[in-house]
């Protein structure tokens, strides 16, 4: 059988890091950025747009869902807003595709890297950090699960 060979989460997170540098620290560009990445993100059933795939603690309705295949989680994402389905799409560039033991030990360095936090404000911060908080989750519920 073939292994899966996907970029490591630094080498994503460095890439991420190299697009917005070409933004210049400029707010209104890195927003519009940040909307433009979510509407390239592909839609979601609405079979999975249920409150059982409902992160909590966001302003907006995030949804995640995700599949095994091997040691590997692959995520999908969605959000009834366009900054937050952008955000969530950054994060499944960075974390989808990795295995349970990755993205329990990620350090989303990136997200200070582009300064996202003022980019964001304090609100959408709480709601991104939940995003992540529930991707770790499901990762270390499936290590758990797989007795690894």
């Amino acid at each position: 059988m073939k292994k899966i060979v996907l970029p490591t989460i630094s080498a994503i997170q460095e890439e991420i890091i190299g697009e917005f540098q070409t933004l210049e620290g400029d707010r209104e560009r890195m927003l519009t950025y940040i909307m433009d990445l979510g509407e390239q993100l592909a839609p979601m059933d609405t079979l999975y747009k249920n409150e059982h795939n409902t992160i909590q603690g966001c302003m907006s309705k995030v949804w995640l869902t995700y599949t095994r295949q091997e040691d590997r989680l692959f995520f999908e994402g969605d959000s009834n807003t366009a900054i937050t389905k952008g955000l969530i799409s950054l994060l499944l560039r960075v974390l989808s595709g990795q295995t349970a033991e990755e993205i329990i030990h990620a350090n989303l360095y990136f997200v200070g890297k582009i300064g996202m936090t003022q980019l964001i404000g304090s609100q959408r911060s709480s709601g991104f950090a939940n995003m992540v908080k529930e991707m770790k989750l499901i990762a270390i519920a499936q290590k758990a699960e797989r007795g690894a």
